[in-house]
């Protein structure tokens, strides 16, 4: 009975340490998340003011243009904030051996070509998307974990100065990329490339079913891959003046922060104080269709999250297709509303997704936060006596 107790306090020690990881790298990506939602969202603003819906397509060839320079920066946020995620993750593990790594094996496996080659030399043809920030989740675990294994071990005093900055990095580097990129990237890639032919033989299929797989697509990875394949299907479709699915996705994507902050504000007891000051960026982030608004609530507990977000955005995108809502734009969210041929309808759907997800996440997160209440050292020395 002793060494039960034992083995469950070690497990129950090792999630909660687990867990503590994960938030570091989440309050580190929070700032990038938000600069990069916000600065792209007035960019798309900016573009519909300045020249309608042809200008919001066109605003990245707009080289010089004042909401050009507003897109660049707000992408560059959001393509850094998975990295920095990861990054952080092997940071709050390893300390400072562990930054680097995580921060770069995190970064390649977001880059498409790199997990395409690897595919080819493995003999596995896969596609050309990134691992989201999932793939982050698992590289910086991992890169902290064998950053801090090399960290622990004994070497002669010559040589010690060198191990934090040097030998550490590119030993745990050396150790995981193979890992990492063609055994965790490669089969995220052949998984987006079936996602896509999946989808596309879907086109004739009955809306409300389309409409809820976009949407659930939309909000499962909050912005990673699967999210891409379900976005750049829509967009794909402009070209030949079916706007319905971009309607569904725009809906669908804005859903998982929204809902997520209206959950933190309606029992704020359920999260930590740093989520809740999260929602408030949440929401302008889902206003501006940024899905990776909700990355943090996601990254902190996905076993709650992830099933709460996509049965809000698999509703609104289900009623969205459901009632034939058109989007001509390709992005701008709450700014381009009145683009859409029932522009009261598409606020509706948002509505309607958004009570969804923060219904389910509120009632699903009531046992997880007695849990995490039950690991303050004052709780635990209760139930110790």
């Amino acid at each position: 009975m002793t060494d039960g107790n034992t083995i469950e306090r070690y497990v129950h020690s090792h999630i909660i340490s687990v867990k503590e990881h994960l938030m570091t790298g989440v309050s580190f990506m929070i700032p990038f998340v938000t600069i990069g939602g916000i600065f792209l969202a007035l960019g798309y603003a900016l573009s519909t003011f300045l020249g309608g819906t042809q200008a919001t397509k066109s605003i990245f060839e707009a080289t010089g243009r004042p909401d050009w320079f507003l897109a660049q920066i707000g992408v560059a946020g959001l393509t850094f904030m998975v990295p920095i995620l990861g990054a952080y993750i092997a940071y709050a593990i390893a300390d400072r051996p562990g930054l680097a790594p995580g921060f770069l094996l995190s970064y390649i496996i977001q880059q498409g070509n790199v997990l395409k080659a690897a595919g080819n030399v493995i003999g596995l043809q896969g596609g050309s998307a990134g691992a989201g920030y999932l793939g982050a989740l698992v590289a910086g675990l991992a890169a902290g974990y064998v950053a801090r294994w090399f960290k622990r071990r004994n070497v002669p005093t010559m040589i010690e100065p060198m191990m934090p900055v040097l030998i550490i990095p590119v030993l745990t580097m050396a150790v995981l990329s193979p890992i990492i990129i063609f055994l965790l990237g490669v089969p995220v890639a052949i998984a987006n490339a079936s996602l896509t032919s999946f989808l596309r033989g879907m086109q004739g299929s009955e809306a409300l079913l389309v409409g809820a797989i976009l949407g659930a697509m939309m909000a499962f990875d909050m912005g990673g891959p699967i999210n891409k394949v379900a976005y750049v299907f829509a967009v794909g479709l402009l070209t030949e003046q079916i706007y319905q699915p971009m309607a569904a996705v725009m809906i669908a994507g804005m859903i998982p922060p929204l809902g997520m902050a209206l959950s933190n504000f309606i029992a704020p007891q359920k999260y930590t104080a740093e989520m809740y000051e999260n929602a408030k960026s949440a929401i302008p982030l889902g206003l501006a269709f940024i899905t990776e608004g909700a990355i943090p609530y996601g990254a902190s507990d996905p076993l709650r999250v992830i099933p709460s977000i996509v049965a809000g955005s698999a509703v609104g995108g289900a009623a969205s297709m459901a009632l034939g809502i058109t989007m001509p734009a390709p992005h701008g969210g709450i700014f381009v509303f009145l683009l859409s041929n029932q522009p009261l309808s598409f606020l509706v759907c948002i509505a309607i997704g958004t009570i969804t997800t923060a219904t389910i996440a509120t009632l699903l997160k009531s046992d997880f936060e007695e849990t995490v209440g039950s690991t303050d050292p004052a709780s635990s020395a209760q139930t110790d006596d």
